[in-house]
């Protein structure tokens, strides 16, 4: 799949595309044994072009980040970007690239919406997306898209992607929310 990119930050009509990896476990190296206390475990994930996905769960919370390797994603802004309410990922990332170097992934979200509970008396899991920019620079959260509140979520994060991330400044810009908001955006406030 490819779309050209319309961002007047970037010079040119550049095609970007996506390609994705899977970062089911079974695809995935497992690093250690599931910790005894709480059961939190960690995972690197081939991806593209030489980088890796981490995946640290614990508490049941899941934090992803990207970098060349283990101890590099380990070390990023992303590798602490931990919602407040239990949340998980989905097996799958969606890789954006501009010229064959990606520079975002999109990746499927599962928060807990404590307020509200499933046939099994757990908290229901409402979707979200997620765009987190690359290297060059650090890797973080770009854009958060709201999936119940917007029926075309996956463009909304591949143009979120292909507008904000490789200009987004971690630490200093503000996450957006991209669309319209909607009950799983505002569980991503800590």
């Amino acid at each position: 799949m490819t779309a050209a990119s319309a961002n007047p930050g970037h010079a040119g009509s550049e095609a970007i595309s996506s390609s994705y990896s899977s970062t089911a476990p079974k695809a995935c190296r497992m690093i250690g044994k599931p910790s005894e206390e709480d059961g939190s475990t960690t995972r690197v994930c081939p991806g593209k072009s030489g980088l890796v996905v981490l995946i640290n769960e614990g508490d049941l919370r899941e934090v992803v980040s990207v970098g060349r390797n283990r101890e590099a994603a380990a070390r990023e802004p992303a590798a602490q970007a931990w919602f407040g309410p239990f949340s998980s990922t989905g097996d799958r990332v969606e890789w954006r690239a501009a010229g064959g170097k990606p520079f975002a992934i999109i990746q499927r979200w599962q928060i807990a919406d404590n307020s509200e509970q499933d046939k099994r008396g757990g908290p229901v899991s409402r979707a979200m997306l997620a765009v987190t920019r690359l290297p060059p620079g650090d890797v973080c959260h770009v854009a958060y898209v709201d999936v119940a509140a917007n029926p075309n979520a996956n463009e909304l994060a591949r143009q979120a992607a292909d507008d904000f991330a490789r200009d987004f400044k971690c630490g200093t810009d503000a996450v957006k929310t991209i669309g319209q908001s909607g009950r799983t955006t505002s569980l991503t406030k800590r």
